[in-house]
C-alpha cells in the first residue's frame, strides 16, 4: 500500500481501538508498513518529484517509532533511530534539491541551516512537519537547552505551519487536475500545541527540581494559556503549587492544587499536594479528609486506555515527559500507603474507632487477593508486614480492645519464634546501615539484621501484651510479659568500636529509625511498665530500680520519669523526687515520630501533673 492508503487504513482502523493491547498491536503494524515504505523509496536513487512523498512517509514513519517508545519504556535505541532517520532524511532531501547546508555536530546549528536552505522551496512544509518530531526527539532526551536555543525558530513554528497548509490548499484547488497530496497521520499543529505545553511543564520541573522557584513558576504561568489537554493543565498548577509551596507560600500553593482539580477532576496528585499543605498548616481535620478521598480515588478501577486519555493519537505526553524527575514530583502513594496513613493520623488525633477500622482494612487487603491489596509502591515508606501487624495492635489497645489486641500479638510471635537466635552480637550497630523500621526494604534473609528484626518485632509483642494485662490490671500478669520483654532485648549483646559515649540529649524523632534505638526504647518502655506495675502491687524497692534503670536507658520515656518521683516520694526522699518530676516536666514526646507500638501507653495507671506540680510548687518554697 501507498502512503495514504496506509494513512486511511490507520484512521479508519484506529477508531475501534479500545484496549491498549490491540492500541499496541496497531501501532506496531503501522509503523512496519511505513518502515518498509520509506525503504522502498529510499532504496532508488532520490529525486526531486518524489523528494515530497519520501518526507512525508519519513515522518509518518518517526511518529510510529516515537509512538511504540511512549507505550513502553523511553528507549534510549529507539530515540536514536528517529534522531538518525530525521538527519539522514533531511541530508537527502539537501542533496537533491542542490541545497547546502552546515553539517554540525551541534543540532540547533544545523536545522537553522536546514531551515535557511528550504525556506523557499515546496518542501518547506515537510521540513517544518519533521521540526516537529525533532523537539519531540529533544524533549524525549530531556534535552531542553536544545529547545531553548531554537525557541525563536520554534515559537513561530505554528504560524509558518498554517500559512503553508492554507498555501498548499488554495493551490490545490487553483489546480483542474492537482497532483495527489501527500498525508499524514498526526496534524503538525496539533502534534506542536502539544509540544508547547509539554516543554513548558519540562522546563518547569527542571528549574523546580534545581531551586529556581520564581524562575519555573513564571515558566509555568506562560503555559496557562496555552491550548492543551486538561491533565497537562492540571500538571502546570500542579507544578506551580510547588513552586510556591517551596517559596512559602502555602495558602497560594492550595489555590493552585485546587484550580487543578478544576481543570482535571480526577487529578489526585493535587489532592496528595493539598494533604502536605494541611499537614504543614495543622489543619489535621482537613488532612485527614483530605486522605480519606485520596484513599477512595485511588481504590477506584483505573480508567481502560482509550483515545479520550491519549492528546495527539498515537503520541502519548507520557513520552514527551518522561524525566525522573517529574515523575518524582507528579508521584503519588499506593493506595495502601495511603490508607495507612489515613488509619495512623486518626488514631494519633483521637478518631481511634475510625483508625482501627482502617487498620483492620489494610490487614484484609493484606490477605486479599484484590488489585488494590497492600504493595510497597509510591512515594512513602511502607511498614512490613509484622511492624503493621503491631501498629494495629496498639491501636487495638487504644480502642479498649485488649483481646483483639492479645490475639494480634500472638500472631506475631508464632510468625517470629523461629527466627529468634539464642544470642546476637551486634559488630557495628550505630553505623546507619541498618535503616528504620519501616523502611521498606527488608534486609537479607538470615543476615543479623533480619534476626534483630524478628528480636524487636517479639520484643514489641511482648510489650503489647504487657500492657493489655496493665489495661485488665492483672499486675502480676504484666511483670511477666515485660520482664520477657526485658529479658529478649538482653540476649542483644552491643559490641561498639572503642569508647562510643551516647548522646542521650539527642532529639528521639530524629533517629526513631534506628534499630538500636528502638532497642533502647524497649528496654525503656518495658523497665518502665514493669515499675508502675510494681508500685500498683506496693512493691516500692523493685519498682525504684526498675524505674532508673527506665530513665538511664531511655530518658525520652516521660511516665518514667514522673512514676520514679512517685516512688522516691513515697520512699520519703523528696528532694530527690521533686528533682525527678522538674526534669520530667521539662522533656518533651514527640508521639507522632514514633511507630504506635513504640508509644507510652495511655491505658497505664497516670500521675496527675497538676498535683505533681503543687508538690514542686510547695517543696520550692519550703
Amino acid at each position: 500500500m501507498g502512503n495514504n492508503e496506509l494513512v486511511d487504513e490507520w484512521q479508519r482502523q484506529g477508531v475501534h481501538i479500545f484496549s491498549r493491547d490491540q492500541d499496541q498491536s496497531k501501532v506496531k503494524s503501522c509503523s512496519t508498513a511505513f518502515h518498509k515504505l520509506l525503504r522502498k523509496i529510499q532504496g532508488v536513487p532520490a529525486t526531486v518529484d518524489l523528494a515530497q512523498l519520501e518526507l512525508t512517509v519519513l515522518y509518518n514513519a518517526c511518529v510510529f517509532s516515537l509512538a511504540q517508545v511512549s507505550q513502553v519504556q523511553v528507549s534510549q535505541a529507539q530515540v536514536s533511530q528517529v534522531q538518525s532517520l530525521l538527519t539522514q532524511g533531511v541530508e537527502r532531501a539537501l542533496q537533491v534539491m542542490g541545497k547546502n547546508a552546515e553539517t554540525s555536530s551541534d543540532r540547533p546549528i544545523f536545522w537553522r541551516a536546514v531551515l535557511n536552505a528550504f525556506g523557499d522551496t515546496h518542501l518547506c512544509l515537510c521540513t517544518l512537519r519533521l521540526l516537529c518530531l525533532q523537539w519531540a526527539v529533544w524533549l524525549s532526551t530531556h534535552r531542553l537547552k536544545h529547545i531553548q536555543d531554537m525557541k525563536e525558530e520554534l515559537s513561530s513554528l505554528s504560524a509558518r505551519l498554517s500559512a503553508l497548509e492554507v498555501d498548499e490548499r488554495k493551490k490545490s484547488l487553483a489546480t483542474s487536475n492537482p497532483p495527489e497530496i501527500p498525508c499524514v497521520v498526526v496534524e503538525p499543529t496539533r502534534l506542536r500545541e502539544l509540544l508547547d505545553i509539554c516543554t513548558v511543564i519540562a522546563q518547569g520541573a527542571e528549574w523546580l527540581s534545581d531551586g529556581r522557584h520564581s524562575e519555573a513558576l513564571s515558566e509555568l504561568r506562560g503555559g496557562f494559556t496555552l491550548p492543551a489537554p486538561r491533565k497537562l493543565l492540571a500538571d502546570a498548577h500542579i507544578l506551580s503549587g510547588l513552586c510556591l509551596a517551596n517559596m512559602g507560600r502555602p495558602q497560594m500553593a492550595l489555590q493552585c492544587y485546587m484550580k487543578a482539580v478544576e481543570t482535571e477532576p480526577c487529578c489526585v496528585t493535587a489532592l496528595h499536594r493539598s494533604i502536605h499543605i494541611y499537614s504543614q498548616l495543622g489543619n489535621t481535620q482537613a488532612e485527614v479528609e483530605g486522605l480519606r478521598l485520596l484513599n477512595t480515588a485511588l481504590m477506584r478501577p483505573p480508567t481502560p486506555d482509550s483515545k479520550m486519555n491519549v492528546e495527539v493519537y498515537p503520541l502519548h505526553a507520557s513520552m514527551l515527559l518522561s524525566s525522573p524527575s517529574l515523575k518524582s514530583l507528579l508521584s503519588v502513594p499506593s493506595s495502601s500507603s495511603v490508607l495507612h496513613n489515613l488509619a495512623l493520623k486518626c488514631v494519633l488525633h483521637g478518631r481511634v474507632a475510625e483508625g482501627v477500622d482502617h487498620y483492620l482494612d489494610l490487614l484484609a487487603a493484606l490477605h486479599s487477593d484484590h488489585p488494590h491489596a497492600v504493595g510497597t509502591g509510591g512515594v512513602s515508606a511502607f511498614p512490613r508486614v509484622a511492624e503493621l501487624y503491631l501498629e494495629t495492635a496498639a491501636a487495638l489497645l487504644l480502642a479498649g480492645r485488649p483481646a483483639d489486641c492479645l490475639a494480634l500479638c500472638d500472631e506475631v510471635l508464632s510468625t517470629t519464634l523461629e527466627l529468634l537466635p539464642e544470642r546476637l552480637t551486634l559488630e557495628d550497630p550505630m553505623e546507619d546501615c541498618c535503616e528504620g523500621s519501616g523502611s521498606g526494604s527488608p534486609p537479607r534473609p538470615g543476615s543479623d539484621l533480619d534476626a534483630l528484626d524478628a528480636m524487636l518485632w517479639a520484643g514489641c509483642a511482648h510489650l503489647l501484651q504487657a500492657h493489655c494485662q496493665a489495661h485488665l490490671k492483672d499486675w502480676k500478669l504484666a511483670v511477666t510479659h515485660y520482664t520477657r520483654c526485658i529479658n529478649l532485648m538482653g540476649k542483644v549483646c552491643i559490641k561498639r568500636k572503642g569508647f562510643q559515649a551516647q548522646n542521650t540529649s539527642v532529639d528521639p524523632a530524629s533517629r526513631h529509625g534506628s534499630k538500636v534505638w528502638t532497642l533502647q526504647r524497649l528496654k525503656g518502655l518495658s523497665f518502665a511498665g514493669r515499675g508502675i506495675s510494681f508500685t500498683q502491687r506496693d512493691q516500692l524497692r523493685e519498682a525504684l530500680r526498675d524505674l532508673q534503670l527506665s530513665t538511664q536507658v531511655s530518658p525520652e520515656c516521660v511516665s518514667a520519669g514522673l512514676w520514679l518521683g512517685e516512688v522516691l516520694w513515697r520512699l520519703d526522699r523528696r528532694r530527690e523526687a521533686t528533682c525527678c518530676w522538674e526534669k520530667s516536666f521539662a522533656t518533651e514526646s514527640r508521639v507522632e515520630a514514633l511507630p504506635l507500638y513504640l508509644q507510652e501507653p495511655k491505658s497505664s495507671p497516670s500521675l496527675d501533673p497538676t498535683i505533681l506540680r503543687d508538690r514542686v510548687e510547695n517543696r520550692t518554697q519550703t
